[in-house]
């Protein structure tokens, strides 16, 4: 079953965020739209260079109004240890959540069973605590973070624009579709 168009259900985890421990919750998502990046772990190959392009590109996320959160099945004690000794993850400004239960990881339906360690996955959330993007994919592939802004600014676009639709390629100021019966089998 599709996470797509579900209410993130009730959590309660810690975090490393600017210097210190904080409880992060679902409400913590409501209000402002959220970007959750699963990560299998802390103090590995690929991870480390996902935070630093998310943290290059915070300011883009703050701009759109959305809040990123990265998670792991470390702890938080591990993700002070990661931040403070990667200067990759070094840049990060945004909280760093520890899934050492796996509470998250298994909600979101990215936990590895074999492993206890999560897939690459992406949600973006609405305001309202309602999942509108979601991507998982294999551990060996690292994401582009400026793709996740571009789906992010969509669902963003079309929560605003209720009346039309983000074609293929769709980027912000680009011209978007107002569905009709006009329009099938014409484009």
């Amino acid at each position: 079953m599709s996470l797509i168009n579900t209410k993130v259900q009730p959590f309660k985890v810690q975090a490393f965020h600017q210097g210190k421990f904080v409880e992060i919750t679902e409400k913590n998502l409501q209000g402002k739209w959220s970007v959750v990046i699963f990560m299998p772990a802390a103090f590995t190959f690929n991870c480390p260079t996902e935070v630093e392009d998310a943290a290059d590109n915070y300011a883009e996320f703050q701009k759109v109004g959305a809040e990123v959160y990265i998670v792991t099945t470390d702890t938080h004690f591990s993700h002070k240890v990661w931040h403070e000794t990667s200067p990759a993850v070094g840049k990060a400004q945004f909280p760093l959540i520890g899934d050492p239960t796996h509470q998250l990881t298994r909600a979101f339906g990215v936990h590895i069973e074999e492993e206890g360690l999560a897939l690459r996955g992406t949600f973006v959330i609405n305001p309202e605590g309602v999942i509108k993007t979601m991507e998982v994919h294999d551990n060996a592939i690292a994401r582009d973070v400026k793709e996740t802004l571009r789906k992010l600014k969509a669902a963003k676009y079309v929560a605003e624009h209720p009346n039309e639709v983000c074609p293929a390629k769709w980027n912000e100021g680009a011209k978007t579709i107002a569905p009709s019966l006009d329009l099938v089998g014409k484009i």
